[in-house]
């Protein structure tokens, strides 16, 4: 029989960040069917939180994701084919793709975005305006102080 370890009865912080963003996206994504995308899948939502209304190389928007450039090809590719997104020559750079929204693309991520709203406003009600900020602040707190102190 194994032991429960130190964390069986409260799991450390990056646990709980980790369960918080895995369900959220799982929720964008049936979020995304109830929109009629349905062939949205949770791999995708590495080209939504990257990439911007202007558009973006697939390289950079890797590195923002944390992913490989060759995967994120691969999700772009599977967006473009279904109408999500579209590539053209980069003005700045003709080697490079500039990856953009479909007007189709855009409806998705505008929905989702509302969706987002939808839910903090959901959670503002739940826990009350003060402690969501609380909670807000303290990830971004998280955040900054491990993005300027990272570990050696």
């Amino acid at each position: 029989m194994s032991s429960p370890g130190p964390f069986a009865s409260r799991p450390p912080l990056i646990a709980l960040v980790d369960r918080a963003n895995r369900v959220m996206q799982a929720d964008m994504v049936r979020e995304a069917h109830r929109h009629g995308f349905t062939q949205v899948k949770q791999a995708h939502n590495a080209v939504f939180s990257t990439l911007g209304g202007g558009g973006a190389r697939a390289s950079d928007m890797a590195a923002r994701a944390g992913i490989t450039r060759q995967s994120m090809g691969e999700i772009v590719r599977e967006l473009t084919s279904l109408g999500i997104l579209t590539t053209a020559p980069d003005p700045e750079d003709r080697r490079a793709k500039l990856i953009t929204y479909t007007p189709a693309g855009l409806e998705l991520t505008t929905a989702g975005y509302q969706h987002i709203l939808d839910l903090e406003a959901e959670f503002t009600g739940k826990f009350g305006a003060d402690q969501y900020e609380l909670v807000r602040d303290a990830l971004e707190w998280v955040v900054q102080l491990l993005e300027t102190n990272p570990a050696q």
